[in-house]
């Protein structure tokens, strides 16, 4: 059997465990209830794609990173304590193939929670906003589901990285307890972390013109920075970046790589 045949079954795995797991359902139906709650009292999708994406961004920026280490709090840290990671010893089953299938299997499940609800979300603006809200006034912007879609991946981008974070403290855990309690603290430090630094910055003196820069080397911030800069900006000509585009991107895939090898390298010496 190849690496590739031992990730895939790994995976399928994975796969199978959610599909019978109703907990995850309820968190789909929750994450759709909320966007679309959110998103209707707003009146975004009457307006076009940029209101709604204004009206649904602050809980995606929460609702994410919640749902990820929801997904994948346990992940390392079970099977670590069923002794199952000792037994796996035994197989010529690598590192990369076990993680890696296992991330794979959760992250599809995650996807699916996040992306299946802004879908039904875009659907809904489709179906609902008046042609007239292809330029909306109150903004002198032009809407366009192109900006939906690019919302939607940058919220894919920002969901792995947060996967995988939650995957290294996972990881590093050890056992159910401080699985939990690590899930817990990465939870707080990645959803207001950025913000905190944002504060701090500006106490200490840190002139905006640097402050682009130092909010894209958080998950958050540079998730943030991204939709401003490629969805919200982009509607509304003549605004200048909210962050560095490429730093913001290269960020989140640093956050991503890191922290994945960080896990690889944890669950190996676990």
């Amino acid at each position: 059997m190849t690496a590739g045949n031992r990730f895939w079954t790994v995976f399928v795995r994975e796969v199978r465990s959610a599909v019978r797991t109703r907990t995850y359902i309820a968190l789909g139906v929750v994450t759709g209830s909320v966007l679309f709650g959110l998103a209707h009292a707003g009146g975004g999708p009457a307006g076009g794609y940029v209101p709604t994406v204004v009206d649904t961004l602050v809980a995606v920026e929460v609702l994410v990173p919640t749902l990820a280490f929801a997904v994948g709090y346990r992940a390392i840290a079970d099977p670590a304590v069923r002794g199952e990671l000792d037994i796996l010893d035994t197989y010529p089953l690598s590192t990369w193939s076990y993680v890696g299938g296992v991330y794979a299997g959760r992250a599809l499940l995650l996807l699916t929670i996040v992306v299946v609800p802004l879908l039904a979300l875009g659907i809904n603006v489709a179906t609902t906003a008046g042609p007239e809200t292809t330029v909306f006034a109150s903004h002198r912007g032009v809407d366009s589901p192109v900006l939906f879609i690019r919302f939607i991946a940058l919220t894919v981008l920002y969901a792995l990285s947060s996967l995988t974070i939650a995957f290294l403290l996972s990881a590093l855990a050890g056992s159910r307890g401080r699985a939990l309690v690590l899930a817990l603290a990465g939870l707080l430090v990645l959803t207001v972390g950025s913000d905190l630094a944002v504060f701090a910055a500006l106490d200490a003196g840190v002139t905006t013109g640097t402050l682009g820069g130092a909010l894209a080397m958080t998950p958050a911030g540079a998730y943030r920075g991204l939709v401003f800069d490629q969805v919200l900006y982009v509607a509304v000509p003549g605004r200048s970046a909210f962050v560095p585009t490429w730093v913001a991107a290269l960020s989140l895939l640093f956050w991503w790589g890191l922290t994945f090898v960080g896990a690889m390298l944890a669950t190996d010496a676990a």
